[in-house]
């Protein structure tokens, strides 16, 4: 009787332990935002919001945050049957902060001001290192958002989005610089969210200008 009661002990430790493995790794890590590493490997083309959205949480999965629910800091124009979308109203209401713990913007309105917090040095991946910008061996500070500054979607008309997400060919698509640093030394060089258009929607197309289809990821939740 006494071995069955201990055996049932130590049985229940273990599940109390993997219980808890499993809550950290899904939740431990309290981070709120990132660049991605990576981007899809096809240029704009990200399979919509959708797959732009599975993108953020597969690499917030890869370091143990994955118990949030990440978008794509991404806006799309109306097409098709297609409703515009707004990247500020699809990140949910903040405060977020990096891999590092150093909060970026308290709330959406805070994000789209100048008091922001987001520069080269807080624009962190989601591995808890700098994204390369100007000045870097590699120049990858362009990163996708289809957004005018203040966050939503620009007005028709003309490609911003390469196809809503869809292409990596024709079309273009707006950039942001993560380091807020650009060719001058103005407001629309220095903007994280609209800086530019892209020359194409192809990897090389991003490339070229200093980029690699990477997305600001914001937990919602």
């Amino acid at each position: 009787m006494k071995n069955k009661t201990n055996l049932a002990i130590a049985a229940s430790a273990l599940l109390a332990l993997a219980s808890c493995a499993s809550t950290e790794g899904q939740s431990g890590n309290p981070m709120s935002f990132f660049v991605t590493s990576e981007g899809s490997g096809k240029g704009a083309d990200l399979g919509g919001l959708a797959g732009a959205d599975r993108l953020c949480q597969s690499r917030a999965a890869a370091v143990g945050a994955g118990g949030k629910t990440w978008h794509a800091y991404l806006s799309t124009t109306a097409s098709s049957g297609q409703g515009t979308v707004n990247a500020r109203d699809r990140i949910g209401r903040g405060p977020w902060q990096n891999a590092k713990g150093v909060v970026i913007a308290r709330s959406v309105d805070d994000l789209h001001s100048s008091s922001n917090n987001l520069t080269k040095q807080t624009a962190l991946t989601e591995k808890g290192e700098m994204n390369p910008g100007r000045g870097d061996p590699v120049n990858q500070h362009d990163i996708l958002t289809g957004s005018s500054a203040d966050g939503r979607a620009m007005p028709p008309g003309k490609d911003t989005t390469c196809a809503n997400w869809t292409s990596s060919g024709a079309g273009s698509a707006i950039l942001g610089h993560s380091d807020r640093m650009g060719l001058t030394d103005d407001d629309v060089a220095r903007s994280w969210n609209s800086s530019h258009p892209s020359k194409g929607c192809s990897q090389e197309n991003l490339r070229s200008t200093g980029g690699a289809g990477k997305l600001y990821c914001f937990a919602v939740n």
